[in-house]
């Protein structure tokens, strides 16, 4: 096992799950799920521009080329170096979700294969009362729309088949299209963490966010529209 890593800031908003990208964990191939048994496989969930799914082996490649950049890993914690290292992430994933605390959901944009970010829901406490969730997208397709329609399908599978009843985001204050990104889906900024994120020896404010199920039914009807909402 790897050195342990502090949780730090997505590209876009959230924080890493508790752990190191490269963690190296061993587990079986996820089959595909269904919402009621989540924590065996997650289900595909096809939109009109993108596709939700699990995240594979096979994503590793196009994760370390998207994923590692100097756009977007700015407020992102050091991703892995590496197409193993990348694989070791992707199968940590699978455990945390075998265990039933966290979901990890491959973006994979209409026409293409591979994913291109992800978004990740965690637990806060031993239940998915309270979870916390995040977000990472390959920076030629930011301003695609591809954020809000990935972010709309993960919330509606945090708040219908997860149970969550609280969503919380970080993101750091100079991460200007982070916060904007959680503002445009309804999310409520709560407070202001002094100095709560640290990235190359410097510690930065970061920006509380929560959404709470009203906020999404609210949200989500404003959005409806702009993509396409099964």
């Amino acid at each position: 096992m790897a050195t342990h890593v502090p949780e730090h800031d997505m590209v876009t908003g959230g924080r890493l799950v508790p752990g190191s990208w490269r963690d190296a964990i061993s587990v079986p191939a996820a089959a595909t799920g269904v919402p009621g048994q989540w924590h065996e496989a997650l289900p595909t969930i096809a939109g009109e521009g993108v596709t939700l799914r699990e995240l594979r082996l096979s994503d590793a490649p196009s994760l370390l080329s998207l994923l590692s950049t100097e756009e977007v890993a700015r407020f992102l914690s050091p991703p892995p170096t590496s197409v193993e290292g990348f694989e070791r992430f992707i199968e940590w994933t699978r455990r945390k979700r075998a265990e039933g605390t966290y979901a990890c959901f491959a973006v994979v944009p209409r026409g293409m294969r591979h994913a291109v970010g992800f978004f990740q829901v965690r637990a806060l406490g031993s239940e998915l009362t309270t979870a916390e969730w995040g977000f990472a997208l390959g920076q030629p397709f930011w301003g695609t729309g591809l954020f809000v329609e990935g972010a709309t399908h993960t919330l509606d599978f945090a708040f219908d088949q997860l149970g969550v009843q609280r969503l919380e985001a970080r993101a750091a204050a100079g991460n200007g299209r982070g916060n904007g990104a959680l503002r445009k889906i309804g999310a409520v900024c709560e407070a202001v963490l002094r100095g709560a994120f640290l990235k190359d020896g410097e510690h930065m404010d970061q920006l509380l966010w929560s959404i709470l199920p009203g906020d999404w039914r609210r949200s989500r009807a404003m959005l409806r529209g702009r993509v396409s909402l099964h």
